[in-house]
């Protein structure tokens, strides 16, 4: 296949799909670094070279609506894509005209950096939900004071141990809701959420006051960057993990998020009935959102590892094709709904498995795939690591300031953030 027998969808075809929430897959085949330096909003990122391995896996049916993009180093890659496209069973593959120079061109918005739906979505949900947050400052005074307060880290247990608040505790994000009381039993203990920059904390954050929690509960504004900004120090090689949940706990966890879940728009499947989502024009993806531990142990046939603090994170890469559905599934009752939750205020058609299953229903054992690859020039994340400079840190903190605005200026996300019975504040 070439580029000239290749046809072609221009910036106003691709944005007409968006708007109708038409399935389509936005594939920019640039490596993650230039691709992190600009790239439309629901774009995922695919590079050339992973393709004959990761296509099946994120772009599942062989007829979705792909649209394909990237130049680098002066070579247009889209030839090359289809033809890998096409050898894959492929059927509906078209170049985006112009590519990225077209869409600007067109007046199309362009954002930086990566996981920007999710990012943006984070902050839209602060802007309208008026997410509470304590400084770096704030919070570093309240554990220098011995105050009655737990800090929690939303974020992977790597990224945890890596580097974290002293005196924190690692609950990855969909693990909040579920063990927030058992490490803050007294309602008046005040939490603390925390995470690498602000997505997860005001996520983490916002979980737990829609959950009803009845605890006082922040963010951590900025995060672990924050932190360092304020010239504050880092623990490194931290291992605390939250207890085990009693049944009296895990009950009020339900019940609150099965309300989130309901408010949100959340439908709830039967297992033997998955196959009534499926047809010839609907992308179906199915995530287990407990831990990878627990997946490997047994999960049900057929649904992929997606811990669902990182799912909610990383929405663009788990779920490449915009207007697919999804299903969830864990075995509490607690951490689908959540994270179900906050992808259905994202737009996305969402259902969760009654977790009334038998065990032997989660009967595929083995470690879960590689959830997230790149290829050979991985963009740096301006907040990992412990020697990224002060002015990135900043600079990657004003950008994140700028996607609400910049959300409205592109008008295609369909994110709708949810007013929560149990939560202060007013829809906006």
């Amino acid at each position: 296949m070439t580029l000239a027998t290749l046809s072609t969808l221009s910036f106003a075809d691709v944005r007409r799909h968006l708007l109708a929430r038409d399935e389509i897959a936005l594939i920019d085949l640039r490596e993650e670094h230039p691709f992190a330096q600009a790239h439309p909003l629901w774009a995922a990122n695919l590079p050339l070279d992973l393709i004959a391995r990761d296509a099946g896996r994120r772009i599942p049916r062989r007829d979705t609506l792909v649209v394909l993009y990237g130049e680098q180093d002066g070579v247009d890659r889209v030839p090359a894509a289809a033809e890998r496209f096409a050898a894959l069973g492929y059927t509906n593959v078209h170049a985006l005209e112009g590519g990225l120079d077209g869409w600007r061109a067109a007046g199309g918005e362009l954002f930086r950096d990566v996981n920007v739906p999710s990012k943006s979505f984070g902050e839209l949900v602060e802007h309208e939900r008026h997410t509470p947050s304590l400084s770096a400052q704030e919070v570093k005074a309240l554990i220098d004071a011995k105050a009655d307060v737990v800090v929690l880290d939303a974020r992977r247990f790597d990224e945890y141990r890596t580097m974290s608040i002293p005196s924190a505790t690692s609950v990855p994000g969909a693990e909040l809701v579920l063990r927030a009381r058992a490490l803050a039993p007294d309602p008046k203990t005040r939490i603390i959420v925390n995470c690498a920059g602000r997505t997860r904390s005001i996520i983490g954050t916002q979980s737990l006051v829609n959950a009803g929690l009845p605890n006082p509960v922040a963010a951590l504004r900025n995060g672990t960057i924050g932190w360092k900004l304020a010239g504050q120090v880092l623990d490194t090689n931290a291992s605390r993990h939250a207890p085990a949940v009693d049944e009296d706990r895990r009950a009020e966890a339900q019940a609150g998020a099965r309300a989130v879940a309901e408010q949100a728009g959340v439908h709830w499947i039967a297992l033997d009935a998955l196959g009534t989502l499926a047809s010839p024009s609907r992308t179906v993806y199915r995530f287990d959102v407990r831990t990878p531990e627990e997946y490997a142990a047994g999960h049900l046939p057929g649904f992929a590892s997606a811990p669902g603090g990182q799912l909610v994170q990383e929405t663009d890469h788990a779920v490449p094709v915009r207007g697919a559905r999804i299903v969830l599934a864990d075995d509490d009752g607690v951490r689908a709904p959540m994270t179900a939750s906050w992808l259905a205020q994202m737009g996305w058609e969402v259902y969760v498995v009654d977790p009334s299953l038998p065990a032997s229903a989660w009967r595929e054992t083995g470690a879960p795939a590689v959830a997230h690859s790149v290829g050979a020039q991985r963009y740096r994340r301006p907040y990992e690591g412990t020697d990224a400079p002060p002015e990135a840190m900043q600079a990657y903190l004003d950008w994140e300031f700028g996607l609400v605005e910049q959300l409205a200026r592109d008008g295609t996300h369909h994110f709708q953030v949810t007013l929560i019975p149990n939560a202060p504040g007013s829809f906006m």
